[in-house]
Formats: C-alpha cells, structure tokens, sequence
C-alpha cells in the first residue's frame, strides 16, 4: 500500500559553535597540526510524518526523489524536497530495515536487518520480494552496496558475514568473517572491484576479492580501534572514523600505511555518519557532542576546513549518502528527521 501526505519542512537555523575544533595527526604524520574552523554550512532537515520511526540511511536519486527507510517503523518511504511530500510503503511487521540503495531502473533494494533477507520493492506497485539469506546464522543483513555490474555487496553485523547478491539470479554468497565478533559494518567498493569493509567490533579493515571470494583483514594501528563507516577517495585510500576514540583514519593499499587524525571534539567526538564528496573531502558526523556536529576535512590539505551543528541536534545520524548530480549529502536523524547538507 503507498499512503501519501503532505508535510512542510520545520525550518531551523544553523547553531553557532563556540567550542574549540582542533586536531592533531599520527602516526606516519604526527609533527602536523590542523584545525576545524567553525562554518555556516548550508543543513535543512525536514520532520518525517511518521513520529519515532528512526528515519535514516536516504538515498538521492534526483532533485525531487529521495528514499529512505524508517527503521523502527517498517517501512520505506520516498521524499520530496521540492514539493515536501512524503510517500510510504509498508514492509512486513518485524522488518527492522537498516539500509536501502535504489538501482538505475528505480528498483529499491532494502535490508530486513531483524527478519534475515534482502527486500526488492518495485515502487510504481509497490510490490515486494524477499531474498532470504541462505545460512540461518545470517540473520541480519546491514549495510548494502552496489558494485559495477548493479550486483549488490552486504554486511552482516551479528552474524558475521559479507555477502554478494546477483540482483538477476537472486543468488547469494556470504563469507565469514575470520575474526569472531568481528561486527562487519561500513562497506565501499574500490574503482578497482575491489570489496571493502570496517569491522566495528574490532580494530580492522576486510576486502574482498571480488573473482576469487578471498576475504583479507587489516589491522588498525592501534588495539583500540573500532571503525564504524568508510568511504573511498579517488585515489583508492580507504578512509574510515573511530567510533571509539574519535579519529579519522586514512589507509592506502599501495604502500600498506595508515594515517590518523584527532577529530575535532577529541576522543568524545564518537564519529558516526560518513560520505566523500565530487571533490574528494570528507565529511562526517561527531555524535558525541550534543548538538551533532558536521566536520568537513580536506585530504590534500591535510586539513579540517569546517565543523557546524546539526539544526534539530542530530541525536545520532548513522549513515549518509552522497548524491554527486545535486552536490548534496543526504542524511537521517534520530530527532525524526531527514537532512541534507547542500555544498558549493
């Protein structure tokens, strides 16, 4: 069923910030010093309609559709931002979706993270299809990526797996993770082919071998560690947050090193929310800090450019999505709502 409604966006102005932004660079590079400067970025959220629902992960498909899912509501809705109108479709009760990506035909893929299967909706019916995952012990699919070839990679958090789904056969690999309780989370895929993901349960990075299904972990520099999302630059390093002590971290496959930075707001900061823009910056999210702040940190400067609030606060924003056509990054919030961060 698709239920239609109409709702404005609560307008809310950008929050100053008095509060230090500074950080300091290790291991290959620990002489440099970078700051965050306080930044008038240009945030809108909007209210979902469908009140404590956790609303996240939207994904962009045009200036006028957005996709989303309401994680605590059972549902995936579509939105939008010039009309300001919200659309749903009902997933089965128990659903818990975590994540959705929409494929070139506009075919939405959603993961039932608490009912073990990878959803397929067709949104002119609203018709849906549940891949389930072919191992019980897979029982909760996460984060969802696509690679070239429109075929789907996956994390499994608690179960520990990574996955591949052809999206034509419905065919599903899953990997085990070596590390137990490894956590398998952010995922990315290299221009290479190549399948990337954080472990957020312990202090390492996995790829995949797309041709031989060969999972490679990496260790973090130190024990503590616990990356939580990812992204790729253009020239292949993998770029995660330290969930747990508040780093941006750099790792280059060429030369096998990593590098690291404080976050702004230190060890607190709990980085969360991750995505890498048409010009290569990173941005992500402090959740620690009350309200949420957005950092902007430029790699070939070597340096953080911006931090600034989170209108309605944030509570936490979990996932973002970089839509390259409109320069935006699109994000949920679990103060209900959906935001975006428009760029220059």
């Amino acid at each position: 069923m698709l239920k239609i409604l109409n709702r404005c966006a609560i307008p809310v102005l950008a929050i100053a910030l008095s509060m230090p932004a500074a950080a300091i660079a290790s291991d290959s590079d620990t002489s440099s010093t970078i700051s965050a400067p306080q930044a008038d970025l240009d945030i809108r959220e909007w209210q979902v309609p469908w009140d404590e629902t956790r609303p996240r992960d939207p994904y962009a498909i045009s200036a006028e559709e957005v996709w989303f899912v309401g994680q605590r509501g059972d549902y995936a809705a579509r939105f939008n931002p010039r009309t300001e109108e919200f659309s749903r479709i009902d997933l089965e009760a128990g659903a818990g979706p975590h994540n959705l990506i929409v494929a070139d035909d506009g075919t939405i893929w959603y993961a039932g993270n608490r009912a073990a299967h990878i959803g397929r909706i067709d949104p002119a019916t609203g018709t849906i299809e549940k891949i389930a995952m072919p191992d019980e012990a897979a029982r909760d699919p996460h984060t969802l990526v696509f690679d070239e070839a429109g075929d789907i990679w996956f994390t499994v958090q608690g179960g520990n797996f990574m996955g591949k789904l052809d999206t034509a056969t419905h065919d599903v690999q899953l990997i085990e993770v070596p590390t137990p309780r490894a956590r398998p989370y952010g995922i990315e895929v290299a221009a290479d082919g190549t399948v990337w993901a954080v472990l957020l349960g312990t202090n390492k990075l996995a790829s995949i071998d797309p041709k031989t299904m060969e999972l490679t972990e990496y260790d973090l520099p130190r024990a503590e560690a616990r990356p939580r999302r990812m992204g790729i630059t253009g020239d292949g390093r993998i770029w995660y947050v330290d969930y747990a002590k508040g780093k941006l971290g750099a790792y280059s496959p060429t030369s096998g090193t990593f590098e690291e930075w404080d976050a702004p707001a230190g060890e607190a900061s709990r980085p969360y929310g991750m995505a890498i823009d048409g010009d290569d910056r990173i941005w992500f999210v402090e959740t620690g800090v009350e309200p949420n702040r957005f950092v902007g940190f430029d790699p070939a400067k070597r340096e953080y450019f911006a931090v600034d609030a989170v209108p309605s606060g944030g509570g936490t924003i979990r996932h973002m999505h970089y839509h390259e056509p409109t320069n935006a990054i699109w994000f949920g919030a679990d103060t209900n709502t959906i935001g975006r961060l428009a760029l220059d």
